[in-house]
């Protein structure tokens, strides 16, 4: 069973920039399709950045230019780079996995706040 670990919330002023980490365990971990998801307060929760077995990503409209997911196979963790950071970038974000067998996990969440 892998488990999801999240870090690097926090607060930070509109135009700023964090990275939010996740660490997994685990095996095959370079196989997983991994992705970071976001809950705003009182909304639904949505997909942010996703990354997949080959490298390749994918980002929603709302984040293309100012984030970048990447994976470090070596450590097991995935990374999401937040620049330019606008209040309504404020949420929970959740690191999640799929492994080859469709097997999903979610980490618990770290909050990020953008102050305008």
């Amino acid at each position: 069973q892998v488990q999801l670990v999240e870090s690097g919330g926090g607060l930070v002023q509109a135009g700023g920039s964090l990275t939010l980490s996740c660490a997994a365990s685990g095996s095959a971990f370079s196989m997983y399709i991994m992705r970071w998801y976001r809950q705003p307060p009182g909304k639904q929760r949505e997909s942010v950045a996703t990354i997949i077995r080959g490298g390749s990503t994918n980002y929603a409209d709302s984040v293309k230019g100012r984030f970048t997911i990447s994976r470090d196979s070596t450590s097991n963790t995935v990374y999401l780079q937040m620049s330019s950071l606008k209040p309504e970038d404020t949420a929970v974000y959740y690191c999640y996995s799929r492994s080859p067998s469709f097997q999903e996990t979610w980490g618990q969440g770290t909050q990020v706040t953008v102050s305008s």
